[in-house]
């Protein structure tokens, strides 16, 4: 969602700067008359907290600036733009690519997608160095008014560092479980919410695909490695005491599983909800 008038000519709010420079975030080029932007992401090192298995949960909040400012930029008069699906796909040899030179970040080039209607979509393609490694859409709805103005949220107490975990780069901490679901608190935390004080929508699709791909990969020697992901945006997520990430196998199979994961709020009501393939 986005917040006040004082954004109309910059940056969609729903991934204001505090979260860009919490996840090192870097915009190489933005055209906003022609509603394209290329913007790159370390993801090399990064792991599910459950499994230790490399993760491309963080691809998510990727997707979801680029696209989500692809959707901003096209917005009318008056109006703002509230994320309804996030969609991502990788090639067979995605993780690989990363996992062979993790000191090279994913860059997303994102373009819009057919005329402005009750909804905008973007598309957006993933490289590696020169490989594509996937494609990724971002779909919003455009809505009339919105909020008065932004959340207040002070500095970033988190010093970030190479060491740092994707965990807590996202204030999510694993509910220590023997069976599932598979449940990752989301703690409250003002510098991975959006302008209007909910969780940013790249984060809260993030931990969906870290609960999902844990719930098929539970006992398993042989990782079943995330290869789409998609989600749909029921309401706004709020994060505090019982906020979470839920995840469970759908169907595990030798060479293949589905995985669906629900994001439930502080008020315990499903505001988000996730499937992930995976493949060996």
């Amino acid at each position: 969602m986005t917040t006040s008038q004082q954004h109309v000519a910059g940056q969609d709010p729903e991934t204001p700067e505090s979260v860009l420079t919490r996840f090192a975030i870097t915009t190489l080029q933005e055209d906003q008359a022609a509603a394209t932007i290329t913007a790159a992401m370390p993801i090399g090192g990064m792991v599910n907290p459950f499994t230790g298995e490399p993760t491309i949960a963080a691809l998510a909040i990727l997707v979801d600036d680029v696209g989500g400012r692809a959707n901003y930029f096209r917005r009318g008069a008056g109006q703002w733009t509230v994320s309804s699906e996030l969609t991502i796909d990788l090639s067979p040899d995605g993780i690989d690519r990363i996992l062979a030179d993790p000191d090279q970040q994913v860059v997303a080039s994102s373009r819009p997608i057919g005329p402005l209607r009750a909804t905008l979509l973007a598309i957006c393609t993933l490289t590696h160095g020169d490989v594509t490694i996937g494609t990724g859409t971002v779909r919003t709805v455009v809505i009339s008014g919105g909020p008065d103005g932004p959340v207040p949220r002070g500095r970033d107490p988190l010093n970030r560092s190479p060491q740092t975990s994707l965990a807590d780069l996202m204030s999510v901490q694993p509910v220590p479980t023997t069976a599932e679901p598979y449940t990752l608190a989301q703690r409250a935390d003002p510098i991975v919410n959006n302008l209007i004080g909910i969780v940013h929508g790249g984060v809260s699709s993030a931990g969906l695909e870290l609960v999902a791909s844990a719930a098929i990969n539970a006992g398993q020697h042989d990782p079943l490695r995330t290869a789409s992901l998609r989600v749909n945006f029921l309401r706004p997520l709020f994060a505090g005491e019982h906020s979470r990430y839920e995840g469970r196998a759908v169907r595990v199979g030798r060479n293949s599983a589905v995985g669906d994961a629900l994001a439930i709020g502080d008020d315990g009501k499903t505001a988000i909800m996730a499937r992930v393939t995976g493949y060996r």
